[in-house]
């Protein structure tokens, strides 16, 4: 019973499900878009806003928490400098979606998640 369940499953054993999140938010923090599934950025969408909110936070516990989640340390260093120019009076909303074409082979609903 999937009642009142907020991520989707994505058709992923939860391991695997956890591992793509990870990877597709630590990619969208490097490049600042990138293009997915309509139902992977919506998925993502969330992970990334807490990490630029644990950013925005800038204390060491909020530090470990984004090194303990993100695959690159390095990253997470360059966010937390670079958060407070770009997000410092923003209170929400810091990625944006757009959907995009389908894709050719499957049909798939497309979108570009980017950080706004």
């Amino acid at each position: 019973m999937r009642h009142r369940c907020r991520v989707p499953e994505l058709g992923l054993p939860a391991d695997q499900r956890r591992a793509l999140l990870r990877s597709l938010a630590t990619e969208i923090i490097r490049h600042g878009r990138i293009t997915t599934t309509k139902t992977r950025a919506k998925a993502v969408r969330a992970e990334v806003e807490k990490m630029i909110s644990l950013a925005k936070d800038g204390s060491l516990a909020a530090r470990r928490k984004a090194i303990g989640y993100l695959y690159d340390k390095e990253l997470v260093h360059e966010l937390f400098k670079e958060v407070n120019n770009r997000y410092g009076t923003r209170q929400g909303g810091y990625t944006r979606i757009v959907r995009t074409k389908p894709r050719r082979g499957d049909n798939a609903e497309m979108a570009i998640i980017e950080l706004v």
